[in-house]
């Protein structure tokens, strides 16, 4: 096949493996070729064995990419990728939804070892899992860190985070009810001016320990008492908020 022509869509995948194979392959036909999205995962897979190929950072990326790449092929060259390509890979409509999950995964992985600048960008653009393990990994890194100007970096890639379109409600509550949240988080949860309106994230917010008297109090108003006790069961709350929070609330309204 000639330099620079294009790939049409019903080429056999017989007649597609040999340029696939061809070690004189260059960046361009091997980009038009994955261009193809019916391209046959056989071809792909030998796509993936031509050394020279993939010595191009946009081939990895464009065959990590490609909705018929084998997951045993897409994931281990998405470890070979750059932060920022992963994210690209993680939010490609086209990518399977498994593989997005394990590039997620790959990404989480390296959180500890990003810059807070990268984090940043994370926080404001990758997938809302991404979103949620940096609220986690900003109260890890503020436990760490004495330097006021990073803590206030830090603070501010927790904010981004909240602000990330792809972060949903279910999210936000597994992150505010994990052991490692600390009260930072579950603070700026609670003021939120998106988040603290949520009737199932207050419902969240009331079992941290974190909750300040004031919010539990506010939160504790729209529960009616059988729930609030219930719900106060499983809390983590002080003692003497719960006490509070059950002389305060209101009981069940009887039927008309």
């Amino acid at each position: 096949m000639s330099e620079g022509a294009p790939i049409p869509a019903t080429v056999a995948s017989d007649d597609l493996l040999p340029t696939a194979a061809d070690p004189a392959l260059t960046e361009d036909l091997a980009l038009a070729l994955l261009k193809n999205a019916g391209l046959p995962a056989e071809v792909l897979e030998q796509l993936a064995k031509n050394a020279n190929a993939l010595k191009s950072r946009k081939v990895k990326i464009a065959l990590a990419s490609h909705p018929h790449t084998p997951r045993h092929v897409s994931v281990p060259l998405a470890r070979q990728l750059y932060t920022f390509d992963l994210m690209k890979v993680a939010l490609s409509p086209i990518v399977p939804a498994d593989v997005k999950v394990a590039v997620d995964d790959i990404l989480i992985s390296r959180l500890e070892t990003v810059t807070i600048g990268e984090r940043l960008t994370l926080a404001r653009r990758a997938s809302g899992r991404v979103a949620a393990a940096l609220l986690l990994e900003v109260e890890v890194s503020c436990t760490k860190v004495v330097d006021a100007k990073t803590t206030a970096r830090e603070t501010r890639v927790m904010r981004a985070a909240l602000e990330n379109p792809r972060l949903t409600e279910a999210l936000v509550i597994s992150s505010v009810l994990r052991s490692s949240a600390s009260a930072a988080l579950v603070h700026a949860v609670a003021e939120h001016a998106k988040w603290s309106y949520r009737r199932e994230i207050r419902a969240a917010l009331l079992r941290t320990e974190h909750l300040s008297l004031a919010r539990a109090l506010e939160f504790g108003q729209e529960i009616p008492t059988p729930q609030l006790q219930e719900l106060l069961a499983s809390s983590r709350l002080p003692d003497k908020i719960k006490e509070q929070l059950l002389r305060q609330s209101r009981p069940v309204s009887p039927p008309d």
